[in-house]
């Protein structure tokens, strides 16, 4: 049991380690950032209270590629990273240590790791310690990209003082086509007919989402007001 918790908490502790430590100029409080992942925890519940009417009204099939879209992008997707985002922009947002934009992505991912770690645990337990080690490689990496891609347009909002509702749109939609798009190749690949390495879709999806992140924590590195050197990468 010990050894499936450890396993199912690892890969979202260290990305959190991994993007604390970016935060080369003005890092956050300790504090702030465990308030930051158990928002994200708290996010899965409104997953669920969203879902649970969005199920009911909206019927897709298992086995229809069209539906399959739909569950992928609205059901799945949308609802999970809306359920971030409303903890990213309307309770982080205002924070007085949201100071640079490089704070956008530290706490959209914390928050990303928190609904990560949860789930993690969730799936760790219920499939075993193969699905968290084929996890540890894909899905929580894949809400690390999801959370930098919402935090960089964030960060963008807060400090760009013009097109804040463009940005924050941004922050939710973004993150929101990475993500239906990493799930969606995945779920057509469990349909009987389909041709089984569609599943390489997802991974090209992780792949172009983990190099638009590196991307993104560079530029919101090199224009913290904080800067005094030109060494960060």
């Amino acid at each position: 049991m010990l050894t499936l918790l450890s396993l199912a908490l690892a890969p979202g502790t260290a990305i959190a380690l991994y993007i604390y430590l970016k935060d080369h100029h003005e890092r956050e409080p300790v504090h702030l950032l465990i308030l930051c992942f158990l928002y994200g925890c708290l996010s899965t519940a409104v997953t669920l209270l969203i879902s649970l009417p969005v199920n009911f009204v909206i019927i897709t099939a298992p086995d229809d590629v069209v539906d399959q879209f739909i569950n992928a992008f609205f059901k799945v997707a949308l609802v999970e990273e809306f359920s971030k985002f409303v903890f990213v922009r309307f309770l982080l947002f205002g924070n007085v240590h949201f100071n640079e934009p490089f704070d956008g992505i530290v706490y959209a991912v914390m928050v990303s790791m928190g609904f990560a770690t949860l789930e993690n645990i969730v799936y760790v337990y219920q499939l075993g310690f193969m699905s968290g080690v084929l996890r540890m490689f894909t899905a929580v990496p894949a809400h690390a990209v999801f959370g930098i891609i919402m935090g960089y347009y964030v960060g963008k909002a807060k400090f760009t003082h013009r097109n804040v509702f463009m940005y924050s749109a941004l922050g939710l939609l973004a993150p929101a086509l990475f993500h239906g798009a990493y799930d969606y190749f995945l779920f057509i690949a469990e349909i009987k007919g389909v041709y089984a390495g569609i599943w390489i879709g997802s991974i090209v999806a992780l792949i172009v989402g983990l190099i638009l992140s590196r991307k993104a924590i560079q530029i919101h590195q090199h224009s913290s007001p904080f800067r005094k050197d030109t060494t960060d990468l």
